[in-house]
């Protein structure tokens, strides 16, 4: 619950559009590039040590579970005997292929960050993550600060008085980058995706959800997170019934905001909902109390003609608040929210209290994860692409993105074929559906340019302190992109990251290098494993495009509409089958998956796949001779390692936690939903129409 990072408005965007959902740690923000000079080279090449490496993931035939059937539960029969030997880590919520991969990842970086660190005198990206490192790891001098580091702000917040001074406190800590109570960045215009504006967000609420804040179903977690707030204030210095009181009081305005905010799958199936746009002195009337005049200026912003306000209701009430909520009790949702955002970073007894709720109490993780991880995690949200610079010096050889072209421009081609063929669109809206596909860029493992790094000052003196002067420096580079023209070359996430994603604003697939490694991607691997690992992810993403929400964006990335009304509502008739499907799924007892939250991820799983496979075919011609590998069939193998991608572990409430707030269905159902509805799955198996894992007839959907 890092809720001091602003992080760009893309990576909001695309909750939905994702590969893969946040993990249980905090997302680290991700660090785009910008035109300017690169950061001065290593001095000397890195050297990992391979052996240290924990192992990859990767499917073998003595995983297949004899007593279980392809045709009955296909995750069962290639899954079950791995999740059974592979419990979910004591610090850890889910345990599977990408969690496996991540610790690799981290194995890497960890090599990385402790030879920065033992280089006291290095410059350019090896002082900033060695100075990240040493800082937070020197636990002695961070016991010994206890709160000392954030106590300015915690005086400041003391000395408001008035809800003029409220708000003058709320633009000032927006601009330092620490805003609370509402989320705010700059991101492509919907009408014009080459500009870039300012979006404000709905925000404030320390619960995952509006949901949590009323109803039966999570009364337990809105009573251990009440308990958590004055648990925090306690170990802060308040007597507890102070402590009480106010833990009381900052429920009351969450709910209140809670109430006036979307849910996440409001904000996640009608992407319309981030795009409001107006002018300040419309936004002015909205909230009278709230200058975003003055706002902008303490950004460092010139006051744009328009940018957009986003669910202009939620502000509207917190207007009203700022003058009918007591200063006491918003000084005690401010105190708390700034303690509680800053514990990850403060003496243990902050970090293990914030661990206690949002990873024990609300997720179920047992332990908390080790020190070493928990700083590395820092490093990739405050300085990831700095880090990123040298993983890939170490981590990423030139084959691996000659390989990924190459497979990019199979899965292109193929969905080419589909598009052209759709019996179900217009020649109208199938022209316009192919431009978008002409219009798509890849990229491939790491930025073309490295994000210059100059103006950032990091020392050896405290953690936290480098923790906000990358904040600052962080939020002063995404200010600055505002009223300029998109840096098309940026990234939305850091090239150690291992994940994948879709951004529709600038019709763009982006595949981090980490991710590019088993199960995914193996070079020693036949086509069929890597078609239906990282070819499926490929397929995965540029599908995205064409999902509920992708495709209401043209080939230029604009918001607009491409379809004839008839193919419209052809589209939309797929797509709730495809949610009904979803919605049979029962993930905990009495507890299915949302179908329409997940619609996004659904649509581009079930086309992904259809289009790797079709890629594979392809790629391999009319003439190609099945080696028949450990006995299985090419297409058996291709469908086999689709399932293992989907190996996952979850404690029971993260699970909760992610039927209610994650568009992406629980891994077991990703695996079995998108191959039921293929034919070619049932050719390869054998199966008849009687099985369970057979959607025939007007239960079997294919949309693209």
């Amino acid at each position: 619950m890092d809720r001091f990072s602003l992080k760009p408005l893309s990576l909001a965007l695309a909750a939905g559009l994702a590969l893969v959902a946040c993990s249980d740690e905090p997302t680290p923000a991700p660090q785009a590039s910008e035109p300017a000079a690169q950061s001065a080279p290593a001095p000397a090449k890195l050297q990992i040590d391979e052996s240290s490496l924990p192992p990859y993931m990767q499917f073998a035939a003595s995983d297949l579970d004899p007593a279980a059937s392809a045709c009955t539960d296909f995750n069962q029969y290639v899954n079950q005997r791995w999740l059974d030997s592979n419990p979910i880590p004591g610090d850890r919520t889910t345990w599977g292929s990408f969690e496996v991969l991540r610790e690799r990842s981290l194995s890497v970086q960890k090599q990385i960050v402790e030879a920065a660190a033992g280089n006291p005198d290095a410059s350019g990206t090896l002082k900033l993550v060695g100075d990240f490192w040493a800082t937070g790891m020197d636990e002695a001098a961070i016991e010994a600060a206890g709160l000392s580091p954030i106590q300015p702000m915690l005086d400041e917040i003391d000395a408001l008085s008035s809800p003029e001074q409220l708000v003058a406190y709320l633009r000032k800590s927006h601009g330092e980058g620490r805003g609370m109570v509402f989320g705010f960045g700059p991101e492509s215009d919907f009408q014009d995706s080459t500009k870039v504006i300012l979006y404000v967000l709905q925000g404030g609420l320390g619960l995952p959800d509006k949901g949590y804040y009323s109803g039966d179903e999570h009364a337990e977690a809105r009573e251990a997170y009440q308990a958590h707030i004055a648990k925090l204030l306690t170990i802060a210095g308040a007597d507890q019934a102070q402590a009480g009181a106010q833990a009381e009081a900052i429920m009351a305005l969450e709910s209140t905001l809670a109430e006036a905010s979307y849910s996440s799958e409001e904000m996640s199936r009608d992407i319309s909902k981030y795009y409001n746009p107006v002018s300040v002195s419309d936004a002015d009337a909205i909230t009278p109390a709230f200058s975003w005049g003055e706002f902008f200026a303490a950004n460092g912003v010139e006051a744009p003609a328009q940018f957009s306000l986003s669910n202009p209701d939620f502000f509207a009430k917190l207007n009203e608040l700022y003058g009918s909520v007591s200063m006491d009790d918003w000084k005690a949702y401010l105190r708390f929210h700034t303690i509680d955002g800053a514990s990850p970073y403060l003496s243990n007894a902050y970090a293990d209290q914030n661990f206690a709720f949002y990873g024990q109490a609300l997720r179920g993780q047992k332990e908390q994860q080790a020190r070493w991880k928990r700083v590395l995690d820092v490093v990739n949200g405050s300085v990831g692409e700095a880090l990123g610079e040298l993983y890939v010096e170490v981590a990423f050889p030139p084959e691996s993105k000659a390989a990924m072209e190459k497979l990019v421009a199979n899965l292109s081609a193929a969905l080419k074929v589909r598009l052209e063929n759709l019996a179900w669109m217009s020649p109208e809206t199938k022209e316009k559906a192919l431009a978008k596909w002409a219009s798509f860029t890849p990229k491939i493992g790491y930025p073309d340019k490295w994000r210059d790094w100059s103006g950032l000052s990091t020392s050896r003196d405290s953690y936290v302190g480098n923790f906000f002067a990358a904040e600052a420096f962080n939020h002063r580079f995404q200010m600055a992109k505002v009223g300029k023209p998109k840096d098309k070359s940026e990234w939305g996430m850091t090239p150690q990251t291992i994940n994948a994603s879709y951004n529709p604003l600038q019709n763009e697939i982006t595949f981090p290098a980490a991710i590019l490694q088993p199960p995914f991607f193996d070079a020693e691997a036949d086509d069929a494993r890597n078609y239906g690992g990282i070819g499926a992810v490929i397929g995965h993403e540029m599908l995205h495009g064409y999902d509920d929400q992708g495709s209401r964006f043209d080939a230029q990335g604009s918001f607009s509409n491409w379809w004839q009304p008839s193919d419209a509502e052809g589209f939309k008739a797929k797509t709730e089958q495809l949610v009904d499907q979803f919605n049979g799924f029962e993930a905990l007892p009495g507890k299915f998956v949302n179908g329409n939250l997940t619609l996004g991820e659904n649509i581009a799983d079930l086309g992904g796949l259809t289009v790797a496979y079709d890629a594979l075919k392809r790629a391999q011609g009319a003439d190609y001779k099945d080696p028949m590998i450990d006995g299985f069939t090419q297409d058996q193998r291709f469908f086999f390692n689709w399932a293992a991608v989907w190996r996952r572990n979850y404690t029971e409430k993260e699970l909760g936690v992610r039927l209610v707030t994650d568009p992406h269905a629980p891994a077991r159902f990703r695996a079995i939903a998108a191959p039921q509805n293929m034919p070619t799955f049932v050719a390869a198996f054998g199966c008849e129409d009687s099985d369970a894992m057979v959607r025939s007839g007007d239960d079997r959907i294919a949309i693209w």
